[in-house]
């Protein structure tokens, strides 16, 4: 089972990946839209990235800024669906 830690690390790592910014850069609270971390695009893949590497489905209606404002948000966020699939 992953950990919360390994989620956000392999967050910051996919983050830092597509983004080319440095993973020290980007913390568990940066603010991903904000920040200009992210835009459209960024948010898609993120998406798929949740969906391909947490086996989590992202419905349209939590498509919004409390799940995905930050990697704070996102662990929170995948949590909670984790814990509906359980």
């Amino acid at each position: 089972m992953d950990t919360i830690i390994t989620q956000t690390e392999q967050l910051r790592s996919f983050i830092s990946e597509i983004t080319f910014k440095e993973i020290d850069e980007i913390t568990e609270d940066t603010l991903l839209f904000e920040e200009g971390v992210f835009d459209s695009l960024g948010f898609l893949s993120l998406i798929s990235f949740i969906s391909e590497n947490f086996g989590i489905e992202v419905e349209n209606d939590e498509l919004n800024e409390e799940n995905f404002q930050s990697i704070k948000s996102v662990i929170s966020f995948i949590s909670k669906k984790k814990n509906v699939l359980e």
